[in-house]
C-alpha cells in the first residue's frame, strides 16, 4: 500500500476516534508518520498508550488491505513527537553509560527494553571503539549491557586472526 493511502487511513481513523483538532503527515526521510492532536492535558497523559494502541490498530489495516505478495513495510506512528523524544532519552542514556564503562572498565546493565529500543543502543554504540554493547535475557526481561572494549579481548581478536592467516 502506499504512503498517501496510509496517510488518508490515518486521518480517516483519527476522525473516527473523535479527534477533531489534529494533523497528520509522513516524513519520507524518516520513514514516519507524525501526527500532532490537541486533545488538552488529558491526552498528554495517555500519549504513550495511545501511540501502542493507534500503531497496533493501524499495522491491522495496513495488513488488511496489503496485496498478496507485496513487501511488508513497517509503520511507525509518532504522537506529538512521543516517540522522537523517547528515542533521545533512550540514545542519552545508552551514551552515558558507555562513557561509565569506558571510564571505569566495567560492565554496565541498562533497563529491560523492547527490541526496537535495544536496536537504537546497538546501532547507536556500534561506532564506538572503546565499548561492546550484548543483549542478555528473555521476553520482556531483555537488557543491554555495555561492556568496555578491553586491550586483552583486542589482543584475543587479533592473536585469534594471526592464527587464522598463518594457517
Amino acid at each position: 500500500m502506499d504512503k498517501e493511502k496510509e496517510l488518508e487511513i490515518l486521518k480517516k481513523t483519527l476522525e473516527m476516534m473523535g479527534f477533531g483538532d489534529f494533523s497528520a503527515n509522513y516524513d519520507s526521510e524518516n520513514g514516519r508518520f507524525s501526527v500532532f492532536v490537541n486533545e488538552g492535558e488529558y491526552f498528554k497523559k495517555m500519549v504513550p498508550n495511545f501511540v501502542s494502541g493507534l500503531n497496533y490498530v493501524f499495522r491491522l489495516i495496513s495488513d488488511k488491505d496489503r496485496k498478496e505478495g507485496e513487501e511488508y513495510s513497517t509503520t511507525f506512528i509518532d504522537i506529538n513527537n512521543y516517540r522522537k523524544e523517547r528515542d533521545n532519552i533512550i540514545l542519552e542514556l545508552a551514551r552515558a553509560a558507555a562513557r561509565k564503562a569506558a571510564t571505569i572498565n566495567e560492565e554496565v546493565s541498562l533497563p529491560a527494553m523492547n527490541g526496537y529500543e535495544r536496536r537504537l543502543i546497538h546501532i547507536e554504540l556500534s561506532s564506538r571503539p572503546d565499548v561492546l554493547t550484548e543483549s542478555v535475557g528473555e521476553g520482556k526481561e531483555r537488557y543491554i549491557i555495555i561492556k568496555p572494549a578491553t586491550s586483552d579481548k583486542k589482543q584475543t581478536i587479533d592473536d585469534k586472526q594471526q592464527v587464522e592467516d598463518s594457517a
